[in-house]
């Protein structure tokens, strides 16, 4: 038995998904969902073998639910925005299905789920890989999630002052605090926007608005003061990423 949750806040769209997977006697919808809070708590509490997750709802998007998730289930996204595609792929979605889903379209992504969890071919991966390629950039990160303990924080990205290496971590300095989230430098200057937030050394990501002003320091590195009173270290590169952006 195939167990399935679906996430989405439209009744109607979990009402078509049920009815296209009653033709699959093999699969068991074990929850429906009408955000991502609730998405989060169902895959944990059934550990399903199939997600049909939403990306635009309200609370947290798709992407922002599976942050909360430590083992992510196979997932196929559903969505009316076709600006997501890269992103989900990213993710390593089983597929992505536009609103208003035709039958045959999901026939082919419940094919592709079934395939892959009979081969986990190395095809599919390359097929995905060559779309990725094909594809225009995906829109910019806007919101993180944090969570700690029980707790969890939705972080959006216009209340980011900096971004420094912690160990494991990054650190988010906020205008109302900081926060560790368990993610990469690398990943963070590859998800915001490059007009706006700069990588600047390599513990440093920083808003370039909120540079109050740089002073030279030691060799041809320079120091920043941010508008908190931070002062974070700028490399040479870092400081010639900042002339570009600031046309200096």
């Amino acid at each position: 038995m195939i167990k399935a949750v679906l996430i989405d806040d439209e009744p109607l769209a979990r009402s078509i998904i049920s009815e296209y997977l009653a033709d699959y006697k093999e699969v068991q919808i074990v929850a429906e969902c009408n955000d991502g809070f609730e998405g989060a708590k169902a895959i944990m509490q059934y550990q399903p073998d199939l997600v049909f997750l939403d990306i635009q709802m309200p609370k947290i998007n798709g992407f922002e639910m599976l942050e909360l998730i430590d083992q992510q289930p196979p997932v196929i996204f559903t969505t009316a925005f076709d600006e997501y595609a890269i992103k989900a792929f990213e993710k390593y979605a089983i597929d992505y299905l536009l609103k208003p889903i035709s039958k045959p379209r999901f026939d082919q992504a419940m094919n592709k789920f079934l395939q892959q969890r009979n081969l986990k071919s190395t095809t599919e991966q390359e097929q995905t890989k060559k779309m990725l390629e094909t594809m225009s950039p995906s829109p910019s990160l806007e919101r993180i999630v944090v969570k700690t303990g029980s707790k969890i924080n939705v972080i959006n990205t216009d209340s980011l002052i900096c971004l420094e290496a912690d160990d494991d971590y990054v650190r988010l300095h906020t205008t109302t605090g900081a926060y560790l989230k368990n993610k990469t430098m690398a990943f963070f200057e590859k998800e915001l926007d490059p007009n706006i937030f700069v990588r600047i050394h390599r513990s440093y990501i920083v808003r370039v608005d909120s540079i109050v002003r740089l002073e030279p320091f030691e060799k041809e590195s320079h120091i920043a003061i941010l508008n908190n009173n931070m002062k974070v270290n700028v490399s040479k590169s870092g400081y010639s990423r900042l002339k570009q952006v600031l046309d200096i």
